[in-house]
């Protein structure tokens, strides 16, 4: 069997969030969304922020990542990023208030418009992920 699943790896500055196999890896990517099926060719992509979900069998867990690195080689992907949370404690309200965050933030110059944007980013992909649990 484990020449037929991928071998999810995601760590974050704090520590290694997720070390698990699936069938399927669906990355948010920051121009859309990559799968993930064994025996994909190797690459290293810029992460997005949004939903990674891992598929076993007919189980799927999803996790909320901000933005990062991925890395896909040999059967196993990994993820660089910021933050990870199981997808159960991103709620919608958490959402709100990350994009009201994002929009208090100031737009004056370059540096800040560009941390701006990576906010309202992080609480899209909040809201997303947020508004497929059940309420």
């Amino acid at each position: 069997m484990a020449d037929k699943t991928v071998k999810v790896v995601v760590v974050t500055p704090e520590k290694a969030v997720l070390d698990e196999t699936a069938e399927f890896v669906v990355v948010p990517m920051i121009d859309g969304e990559l799968g993930v099926l064994p025996g994909r060719s190797p690459l290293i992509g810029r992460l997005g922020a949004g939903e990674l979900r891992l598929t076993t069998g007919t189980a799927t867990k999803r996790y909320f990542v901000e933005a990062g690195f991925v890395q896909v080689r040999a059967n196993t992907v990994t993820v660089l990023t910021a933050s990870a949370l199981s997808s159960e404690k991103v709620t919608r309200e958490a959402a709100q208030q990350a994009a009201q965050a994002a929009e208090a933030l100031p737009s004056g110059n370059g540096v800040e418009r560009a941390n701006k944007a990576k906010a309202r980013d992080r609480a899209s992909g909040m809201a997303k992920v947020a508004a497929k649990n059940p309420s």
